[in-house]
């Protein structure tokens, strides 16, 4: 099934147990595949940013990780299946992980916040490897060994916690010479992993506030936040016919 536009960035129309499919299908086959988690925010700037675009064009899975992208998909008239929050797609990657074996990389965060993560994921799930795990902080100086550690760990499955859009323009200029069979960009999601952060109530997530908690807990995400009424009128714009992709 073709992906449904959103002011144009192309979203596979999945849920999490078929976006999981997906990625069991990438790391059995080979190769070396890119996962990217949009939210409405990350629209926005796409539109802003070509590099950016042309990135989640280019991704192999592009979920909907937001409740907002989930409502203009329905206002603009081809509803997608469900939201599929990049966290819940990552920890169920490392639930099947630690059943099948693969290997798991985490890249990304202040420094002890990957480690910490992991260790938390391997509490968690039994018999998860971890292949590796490095702070985001990385010089570009410094970007060579990061790359030659991570090739060197040799994982099955590379998340990158960078902020976008960093992690999907860094992801999608080094694929070729990772070639990790799944790469993927999650964004904060290491900080509510390690327990840095805590994450939304489940009710505020189902009712489709949880930017309400970031903004919240989080005061400095205000001007952030800003993206999400002009995503809104974009919509509406794109809906009544004027076009919204400017």
């Amino acid at each position: 099934m073709g992906r449904v536009e959103i002011l144009g960035v192309g979203i596979d129309p999945v849920d999490e147990e078929q976006a999981l499919e997906r990625c069991r299908t990438f790391i059995q086959g080979g190769g070396s595949h890119l996962v990217f988690t949009p939210n409405a925010e990350m629209i926005v700037r796409a539109q802003e940013n070509a590099a950016l675009r042309i990135a989640l064009e280019k991704a192999d899975l592009v979920v909907p990780d937001g409740s907002g992208v989930v409502w203009a998909s329905r206002v603009l008239g081809r509803p997608l299946v469900s939201r599929v929050a990049g966290i819940d797609l990552f920890t169920a990657l490392c639930r099947a992980a630690a059943g099948e074996g693969w290997r798991v990389y985490l890249l990304g965060g202040e420094p002890g916040v990957a480690q910490q993560a992991a260790e938390n994921l391997a509490a968690r799930y039994e018999g998860l490897v971890i292949a590796g795990t490095g702070h985001g902080y990385f010089t570009k100086e410094e970007e060579g060994s990061v790359l030659e550690e991570i090739k060197r760990a040799q994982p099955d499955i590379l998340a990158v916690g960078l902020g976008s859009p960093k992690q999907e323009l860094w992801l999608l200029e080094h694929q070729e010479s990772l070639k990790v069979p799944l790469a993927m960009g999650i964004g904060g999601s290491f900080d509510v992993i390690s327990g840095l952060k805590k994450r939304a109530p489940k009710l505020l997530g189902d009712m489709g506030l949880e930017w309400a908690w970031r903004l919240a807990t989080e005061p400095s995400r205000l001007p952030r936040m800003m993206a999400l009424p002009r995503f809104a009128l974009k919509v509406l714009k794109a809906r009544l016919g004027g076009g919204g992709n400017r």
